[in-house]
């Protein structure tokens, strides 16, 4: 805590000899406590648990009051904190641990008997949108929230006490609203598609909305949005999935183009409505960006999330890393080349980083349909990233079993273990200082590949971490950029020279 005119110096507040880290710090009504989030129960580092605590703050507060109570804990990870006007609830965003993953769910802390609600519960969807995740706002009685749905982000509303189911304030299947605020009856809120960076925008109390920006409209004029079609299409296993296909402005649909399709990360994350400057830089470069969400994203119903669990867990078994999300993204490709002849088959690259590498890399060991594919900061190997990595064990609870109960299972879904069978071209990049996929991940691939005289090659940045492609060094983002466009260049530029495609 510290004076906001500069006049003293900052003072911890929150401390305690066995708390882990603190986050989401949030004043009650009258100022005079705080709460946050922290990991205190015994064992908590092994199922990173955050519970909710308080402490009393100010000068003449008894040393008693100045440690941390805590109100709700459990295995359950708390985040995104918020005192009601009245100080006697704290709403936030809550996880469940034992059985992961989950859709993040609105959930409030009754202060007077440790109770805690979910008014939120009939929206089966991740409350906590990302990236962007805010707490929940207080509206006199009701919560305004945003939560993740097939590729859009949309604003809701409901009442306190979970009376009645939550209603849309701001929808729409193709945006993404994600950093917002309420004040005097009006939304203030940022707006962004598929065509569109991020502007901020406010929805009156009448109903209008506005946008009060132009910070990209410069931007826009100079490099105009290549477009994006949706569709969807029918999983192999269940349901369907949505999809998207970016084309390049002047395509010529009269030839064949190369394709690349991208995987996002997570893989309990989504892909949807909303500017990626990535996939318009591979536009404008000439390739048709094709994407999906399949089955373990974020999104959809917790049941679509959890579907990739270890067909081995004793709880809700699903088909393993490997399973319904391969089977969903061949199904995308193969629905997107019978429908649009413009896209070539024979010049397809897959790419894609974290879960999107691992399964770039679990895809080449199992088909040999790609002309090429980039396996970047990616999961070679589950069996030592579940002790390596800086989150360490967390595999254990997405999966259903530990690696010290079933090795051979985490072996089963590793695309180490399909090395052999890997003849695609590949490009692996790699960060030295990633902490989430250490580099041993990279190294385990390229020197594989490389002793089996496989056409592989490997970069390796110094100085950065997973965050390599959002907030890396400005140098090594453009590098890793020009890296990716010139590999599949060559790999699916040079098979059309040779055809005369």
């Amino acid at each position: 805590m510290v004076p906001a005119d500069g006049s003293g110096p900052a003072v911890a507040v929150s401390g305690g000899d066995n708390l882990g880290d603190h986050a989401s710090p949030a004043w009650s009504p009258d100022g005079t406590r705080l709460a946050f989030t922290a990991s205190s129960e015994p064992d908590w580092d092994l199922d990173l648990r955050t519970g909710i605590h308080v402490i009393t703050v100010g000068e003449g507060v008894p040393d008693e009051a100045q440690v941390p109570e805590l109100l709700s804990g459990g295995a359950t990870g708390w985040t995104g904190l918020a005192w009601s006007p009245d100080g006697s609830r704290i709403v936030g965003l809550t996880e469940e641990l034992e059985v992961s993953v989950s859709n993040y769910r609105v959930s409030v802390l009754h202060l007077d008997d440790g109770s805690v609600t979910f008014p939120a519960a009939a929206l089966d969807r991740s409350h906590a949108p990302y990236p962007g995740a805010r707490p929940p706002v207080w509206d006199d009685e009701h919560l305004v929230f945003n939560a993740e749905d097939r590729g859009a982000v949309k604003l809701y509303r409901v009442p306190a006490d979970g009376s009645t189911e939550p209603e849309i304030v701001l929808g729409g299947s193709e945006r993404t609203v994600a950093g917002f605020d309420l004040a005097g009856g009006v939304v203030a809120y940022t707006s962004t598609t598929t065509d569109r960076l991020a502007e901020v925008h406010v929805l009156d109390a009448d109903g209008t909305e506005r946008r009060l920006t132009s910070l990209t409209d410069g931007f826009h004029r100079r490099r105009p949005a290549h477009p994006t079609e949706r569709f969807t299409v029918t999983s192999p296993s269940e349901g369907d999935l949505d999809a998207w296909l970016v084309t390049p402005t002047d395509l010529d649909r009269s030839t064949t183009h190369p394709v690349l399709l991208s995987i996002h990360g997570g893989p309990f994350t989504q892909y949807g409505e909303r500017w990626f400057d990535e996939f318009q830089l591979w536009a404008e470069a000439g390739y048709c960006v094709l994407f999906t969400n399949p089955h373990g994203s974020s999104g959809r119903e917790q049941a679509f999330g959890r579907s990739l669990r270890s067909p081995r867990s004793a709880i809700e078994p699903g088909s393993g890393w490997g399973g319904q999300d391969a089977d969903d993204v061949l199904a995308v490709l193969d629905h997107a080349l019978a429908t649009h002849a413009f896209l070539d088959a024979d010049r397809v690259g897959v790419l894609g980083g974290s879960y999107g590498g691992y399964l770039t890399s679990w895809l080449v060991g199992h088909s040999d349909r790609f002309a090429a594919a980039c396996s970047e900061r990616a999961v070679n190997n589950l069996l030592t990233c579940e002790w390596s990595s800086d989150a360490a064990g967390l595999f254990r609870w997405q999966l259903g079993l530990s690696h010290l109960e079933d090795p051979e299972e985490y072996l089963r879904m590793s695309p180490i273990s399909s090395l052999e069978a890997i003849t695609t071209p590949m490009l692996i990049l790699h960060s030295e200082e990633d902490l989430r996929c250490p580099i041993e991940q990279a190294d385990q691939l390229w020197v594989g590949l490389r002793m089996l005289g496989r056409d592989v090659e490997y970069h390796r940045f110094p100085g950065e971490s997973h965050e390599l492609s959002r907030s890396g060094s400005p140098k090594h983002r453009v590098q890793r950029a020009e890296l990716i466009l010139d590999f599949f260049d060559r790999k699916l530029r040079a098979t059309s020279a040779a055809t005369g495609g």
